[in-house]
Parts: C-alpha cells; sequence; structure tokens
C-alpha cells in the first residue's frame, strides 16, 4: 500500500521548521497512542504513522534525503541512491519518548542519574506546650530507621569477598535493547535484570544484613526546637534519615511542630489573646487586675465604668519573632462582667437601693432607646 506524505501526515509545510515538526508530532501522538486508545486498531495505525513520519522528519539528514529522494530514500532495496540499510541507525527510544512525551506521561523516558542512592528522608510529629513553642526548647524523638550494617560496613558482600562487575551491563547498571519496528531497528535503555541496575552483583552476601548493607534500628535524636515556631511548621535535621548507599549522603528527618492548645491563652500569629472575668464592682470602680501571661502575672489597672468586651494591650507579652528572639507580638485582654448567679436577701436589699439610687440615670437610659425605636 502507498505510503502517504510525511508532510501531510504532520499536517506541515515542506519548509516547516523543527519546532512545527515537533508541536504537530505531539498534539497527534496525544490524539492517537495506544494508551489513550487502548484495542483500537485504527488510531495505532495513525499513531506509528505518525512516529514514522516525526523520526524522519525531525532527522536533518534523513530529512533531506527524503526531500529528495521520497519514500524510496528508506527502500530497503537501496532505490534512488538513499538510505540503503533503512532505518537501521543507532537510535534510542529514549531521545523520541525523553523529549516529545515528557510532558505528556511524566519524564518517563528520561533516564535515572547513576551513582549511589542517597538515603530517604523520615517524616515524624511532636507535640509540644504553648510555652515549649514559645520559647523554645530541646526534645528527644526515638526514630525508627536504618544505619550502615556494622558487618560488611555497607559492602553488602561477606567480609574477606567484594562484590563483582556485572558482566552483562558492565557496571553501568542498564543494558540496551534492539527491536524491529516499522521504523526500523530502534533500541531503548533498559534497567539490567542481572544486577537490578547497581552494576555489581553479590556473589556472597553480608549474613548480618543478608546483602542489604544496612540494617534497622532504633535511635535517639535531640532536636532544638526554636522560640516562636508555630502549629504545623516543619523543623528539617540534617543527616538524621535513612542511611544511604555506600558514598551517598544520608536522608534527613522531617520533624512537624503540633502544639498543644492553652487553657487560656490563644495565638493568633505573634500576637496572643484572651479573655477575662471581672466583677460588677472592679468593671464599675476600677482597680488593678493581676493578668497572667506567658511570663507570669502582671498588674494592670482598668478605669472605672469598664465595659463588657473592653480589650487592653499589653505590650511585648505575646510570642517572640522566630528569626529574632528580640521581637514579640502582644497580648490582648478581652474582660466580661461577671453577674452573680446567687445573692443573699441583704446583697438583693443593698442591689435595690441601688437601683433606687440610680432610678433617673434608668430612665435616661430606657428613654434613650425609646428614641432609636420610635415610630415617625
Amino acid at each position: 500500500m502507498d505510503k502517504r506524505d510525511y508532510y501531510e501526515v504532520l499536517g506541515v509545510a515542506k519548509g516547516a521548521q523543527e519546532a512545527e515538526v515537533k508541536k504537530a508530532y505531539r498534539k497527534l501522538a496525544k490524539q492517537y497512542h495506544p494508551d489513550a486508545n487502548p484495542d483500537n486498531k485504527e488510531a495505532e495505525a495513525k499513531f506509528k504513522e505518525a512516529s514514522e513520519a516525526y523520526e524522519v522528519l525531525s532527522d536533518e539528514q534523513k530529512r533531506a534525503a527524503y526531500d529528495r529522494y521520497g519514500h524510496s530514500a528508506f527502500d530497503q532495496n537501496g532505490g534512488g541512491g538513499g538510505f540503503s540499510g533503512g532505518f537501521d541507525t543507532d537510535f534510542d527510544m529514549n531521545d523520541i519518548f525523553g523529549s516529545v512525551f515528557g510532558d505528556i506521561f511524566g519524564g518517563g523516558g528520561r533516564r535515572r542519574p547513576q551513582g549511589p542512592m542517597p538515603g530517604a528522608d523520615i517524616r515524624q510529629t511532636i507535640q509540644v506546650t504553648f510555652e515549649e513553642a514559645a520559647f523554645g526548647c530541646e526534645k528527644e524523638l526515638s526514630v525508627n530507621t536504618s544505619e550502615t550494617c556494622s558487618t560488611c560496613h555497607g559492602t553488602k558482600a561477606k567480609p574477606g569477598t567484594s562484590a563483582a562487575t556485572c558482566g552483562k551491563c558492565g557496571g553501568t547498571g542498564q543494558v540496551r535493547v534492539t527491536q524491529r519496528t516499522i521504523l526500523g531497528a530502534m533500541q531503548s535503555v533498559q534497567t539490567c535484570d542481572a544486577c537490578h541496575g547497581q552494576g555489581k552483583i553479590i556473589k556472597e552476601p553480608c549474613v548480618k544484613c543478608h546483602g542489604q548493607g544496612k540494617v534497622r534500628a532504633n535511635k535517639k535524636v535531640t532536636i532544638s526546637i526554636p522560640a516562636g515556631i508555630d502549629h504545623g511548621q516543619t523543623l528539617r535535621v540534617s543527616g538524621k534519615g535513612e542511611v544511604g548507599e555506600v558514598g551517598a549522603p544520608n536522608g534527613d528527618l522531617l520533624v512537624t511542630i503540633s502544639i498543644k492548645p492553652h487553657q487560656v491563652l490563644e495565638r493568633r500569629d505573634n500576637d496572643v489573646y484572651m479573655r477575662m472575668p471581672i466583677s460588677f464592682m472592679q468593671a464599675a470602680l476600677g482597680g488593678e487586675l493581676s493578668i497572667p501571661t506567658l511570663d507570669g502575672n502582671v498588674k494592670f489597672t482598668i478605669q472605672a465604668g469598664t465595659q463588657t468586651s473592653t480589650t487592653f494591650r499589653l505590650q511585648g507579652k505575646g510570642i517572640p519573632n522566630i528569626r529574632n528572639k528580640k521581637y514579640r507580638g502582644d497580648q490582648y485582654v478581652e474582660v466580661y462582667i461577671v453577674v452573680p448567679k446567687e445573692l443573699t436577701e441583704k446583697q438583693r436589699n443593698i442591689l435595690r437601693e441601688f437601683e433606687a439610687e440610680t432610678g433617673d440615670q434608668t430612665e435616661e437610659s430606657k428613654k434613650g432607646w425609646q428614641n432609636i425605636f420610635k415610630k415617625k
């Protein structure tokens, strides 16, 4: 069956730039890729047709030959004096799938960097009190992690022996696999199945760690919690995570802070808030209050006639700034009047006398409300 013109397949002009060719192919690849069209033979054929066209038009040398000789440039029988070898070139599928499909499938075609694997991070949560978070403290954690095997020192091999270079991959951890497709002979890079990507084979594994190079252990780690840390913030302790391969760094310990609620104080950024009860007499006559703060009780004088919901500010009695402990937030104190629930007869009579003495004020207050709601 006659092949369609490659430019027609991709829907680009003959003089299209490389970026236009790539963009057109990406669009078709997304539309007809087998993963997006399972069991769809027509889509599979169009995907292969687009891939074949892109493989030629994205290569400057192959494109020049195609422009001159057409499809015969790649005829296995050698027509037109083109590439008699067809597509039997050293072509790595990762080159296409790493650059073209990287944004579609999350970069799955990219090769994993070589070298020893760093240790993984460990996450843990610790609860501290309101005061400990405000002023800082030290805490000891028990961390279940891994440590380098003391018998083989991380080599994974039995003492007196050593790992041998993998004969299949030559120590690279990767092998090239050649497959013949409609595009010709194509190569892909895969993890070596003999050494599982390690590049070395352990013939006699360490008995203590069973060839893992590390063993599980519970470690005690002391961490310093800085003054002013807030709920949900995370501290990073370098090198206290899982042990890495030989020659690679350990992971880190990530400790998330959980602050136990305070019975009286509430934190908002670096300020603290509280509600404090006062008696009717204190509100009416004024007086000195003893207000609890993070630094202990402080004296504060309120004026006569203080009303419920009046708020006072105690400067510098809040939470220290985590970046500079010299700067602290403030404490805001909202007062509310507590009305006694049980009164003696004598107390009732005193209040009746008080009401009688303030009758004029009460009447003026009533008139004020009446004026507000008075119908026009």
